[in-house]
């Protein structure tokens, strides 16, 4: 009773997150009519960054 109902259940694995559902976890808002040239300078370098840590 008590503690070992517990023992009981088969839950001893974990739960899996498929990867078309994973994101990188930024969620950043960018207005494309705003930008001006160095918004779009620093985002190809962002995109840049972002490729080289995924290496």
């Amino acid at each position: 009773m008590g503690r070992d109902d517990h023992k009981k259940k088969h839950n001893n694995y974990l739960a899996q997150t498929p990867k078309n559902q994973k994101s990188d976890g930024i969620d950043v808002e960018f207005s494309e009519e705003l930008a001006d040239a160095e918004d779009k300078e620093a985002q190809a370098r962002s995109r840049a960054a972002d490729k080289r840590a995924k290496k």
